[in-house]
């Protein structure tokens, strides 16, 4: 059975180009993604990934940011950087794999037998995983959604883990250091990293296009990670946005997201990182089926702050519509 292979040695020192080949299958042929490492010795041993979900485009830009500026700026340790996780998913616009319909942060560790996505998952978990000490994986919340910039981890049994990945997502000193209670992380990246000692922080970036400030504020705290780990000399920096306080830290449970109870347009009476009292009017529903039909009211069930609303759009039954926060306890 053929494995995904890497076309050059990690270990070699400077700057070194290739790629991470994923064998064909039965759905589908080889593929070849292309991998960037820079490797300066003693230090952190860091790796980059964007492209994950074929809808989010931010983070295969910030990556090849990163890849012109480092060879500059980089001063100790390895970096490899990754820029597009699924070039199937990237190509098709799509959140899933067209091929497998799988979703790549659903599926790791992989398996070298399993379906492209799977396989594509065995590869970056075997070969590039497995050098580092650090993750940072770059996503934007896709394209129907509005949301703060910001690092985030779910919570982490491991104390000891836990700690020092909080405060590597601090590091980013973006808008918002989110603590994310979810149900479902079975297969995601993450939590095979986590389980494998590493600290993993991820990125979540909203907007429905690529915009030029949030690509500035995302490779700002990008950067201000790198310095934060000594992998670069400078200072940080705290961006802005919606022209709110930067550097909240928050949290968001399970029972923070707003659904849809029905079909139907919905439009949103409140903006991101607003904070709501209890009761207010935070969306309404409006009805594709009856001129006379009332609306259906959305009010904030507790004092919050909005993290992410769903853009104005058609939604169907049980889709989420608002994702709300409050500030973590002892922060």
């Amino acid at each position: 059975m053929n494995k995904a292979h890497l076309t050059f040695d990690l270990e070699a020192p400077g700057m070194n180009t290739g790629q991470l080949v994923v064998p064909g299958g039965a759905d589908f042929e080889a593929i070849s993604l292309p991998v960037f490492s820079l490797n300066k010795g003693e230090g952190p041993s860091l790796l980059i990934t964007g492209g994950c979900h074929g809808d989010e485009l931010e983070g295969p830009i910030v990556a090849h940011r990163l890849i012109e500026w480092l060879p500059a700026a980089q001063t100790c340790g390895r970096i490899i950087i990754l820029p597009v996780l699924n070039p199937l998913a990237v190509r098709a616009w799509s959140r899933n794999t067209p091929e497998d319909g799988l979703n790549l942060n659903r599926v790791f560790p992989g398996r070298a037998d399993g379906s492209v996505t799977e396989r594509i998952a065995d590869g970056v978990s075997r070969l590039l995983l497995q050098p580092v000490d650090i993750v940072f994986d770059l996503h934007s919340f896709g394209p129907t959604w509005d949301c703060a910039p910001s690092s985030l981890t779910h919570p982490i049994a491991n104390a000891d883990l836990m700690a020092r990945t909080f405060r590597m997502a601090e590091a980013f000193k973006l808008p918002v250091t989110l603590l994310w209670e979810s149900h479902d992380t079975a297969g995601m990246f993450d939590t095979w990293a986590q389980s494998q000692g590493k600290v993993f922080v991820g990125t979540e970036f909203g907007g429905g296009s690529v915009g030029s400030d949030n690509l500035a504020i995302y490779e700002t705290g990008v950067r201000n990670a790198l310095i934060a780990l000594g992998l670069v000399d400078g200072k940080a920096e705290s961006p802005t946005c919606h022209q709110r306080k930067p550097c909240q830290t928050l949290e968001t449970l399970s029972s923070d997201l707003i659904k849809s109870p029905a079909r139907g347009i919905f439009e949103p009476r409140c903006s991101v990182l607003e904070e709501v009292q209890k009761g207010d009017l935070i969306g309404v529903l409006h009805s594709m089926d009856s001129i006379s039909a009332d609306l259906i009211k959305f009010h904030a069930p507790s004092s919050s702050i909005v993290y992410g609303i769903r853009s104005g759009l058609h939604v169907d039954a049980n889709e989420a519509l608002i994702r709300l926060a409050r500030p973590l306890a002892g922060c």
